[in-house]
């Protein structure tokens, strides 16, 4: 059995299938996991079915600056960095708040590189249809981490705000959230998510147009693109829900069933990696 030690970040994803089809046929991709301890990656979907153990070391160290804390916020960072970044402000969550064109954006520099920049509002199928946005960047990784299992771009568009009040629209007909107990316990029906968003668009149509009055036609833009659907390395989801967490219990023992979102499911209950970035653990891992 080999031990790995270091501060945990988000698992890493790769897929089998990329690129984003247009019209032809849906996509069909496999997700293959990274623990990620520090700089080490180990692959993780060739331990599903064996047994693993991590234990949490009782040292957090923040995930942008590096300094020791004792308290973990908004996913790994230190106090003093979760009330300076504007990568943990409120429009981060809630991105019709965005205020970079008010000139009191915390990084500017930041906000640059990544709130203006395109973005993609889609359609997911994780816990059931949801909307959601991403940077162009993170497709189709944004998806993986939320764990659905079919996603679809509907609209292009220029900015983290103007996907942010899109998104808002949206919220009025489809769910923004993804139930993740619900997540866990199996697969969603599938749907057809072409027909949903064609309703969507009409529901919403007056909607879409105010924002394409005020912003440009160029800057909201419909996609032609096929549902992408995703396969996670999974054996067996649980009948029920028991979760683990580091700060009360250091040690998260079990058989791995399989990987979903950011979510390790053990058969003696589930942990979301990502949660617990920053955190000092030693992981345990029988690779045969």
């Amino acid at each position: 059995m080999a031990v790995y030690s270091g501060h945990l970040r988000k698992m890493q994803v790769s897929l089998q299938q990329e690129q984003l089809p247009v019209s032809g046929g849906n996509a069909h991709t496999n997700v293959n996991y990274d623990l990620v301890l520090d700089d080490q990656r180990v692959a993780l979907n060739p331990l599903v079915g064996s047994y693993i153990e991590l234990k949490f070391r009782h040292n957090i160290a923040c995930i942008h600056c590096g300094r020791a804390t004792k308290k973990s916020f908004s996913q790994g960072y230190c106090y003093p960095c979760f009330k300076s970044l504007a990568r943990c402000d409120l429009c981060i969550v809630s991105p019709e708040k965005c205020h970079f064109h008010l000139g009191t954006c915390r990084e500017p520099e930041w906000a640059q590189e990544f709130c203006m920049q395109d973005h993609y509002v889609y359609l997911a199928n994780s816990s059931g249809l949801k909307v959601g946005l991403t940077r162009g960047t993170q497709i189709p990784t944004r998806w993986v981490d939320q764990g659905a299992i079919q996603a679809l771009p509907i609209y292009r568009v220029k900015t983290r705000l103007q996907a942010g009040l899109l998104e808002k629209v949206f919220k009025l007909h489809v769910n923004d959230k993804t139930n993740w107990r619900a997540l866990l316990k199996g697969e969603p029906e599938l749907l057809e998510l072409k027909q949903l968003s064609e309703r969507l668009i009409s529901d919403a149509d007056a909607e879409i147009a105010a924002l394409r009055d005020e912003y440009g036609l160029q800057a909201i833009q419909a996609c032609d693109m096929e549902t992408v659907c995703i396969q996670y390395p999974v054996l067996e989801y649980p009948h029920k829900i028991v979760s683990h967490n580091f700060d009360k219990e250091p040690v998260v023992a079990g058989e791995l069933r399989g990987i979903k979102g950011q979510y390790l499911i053990l058969d003696t209950g589930v942990i979301n990696m990502r949660k617990f970035a920053g955190y000092e653990i030693s992981a345990s891992l029988n690779h045969d």
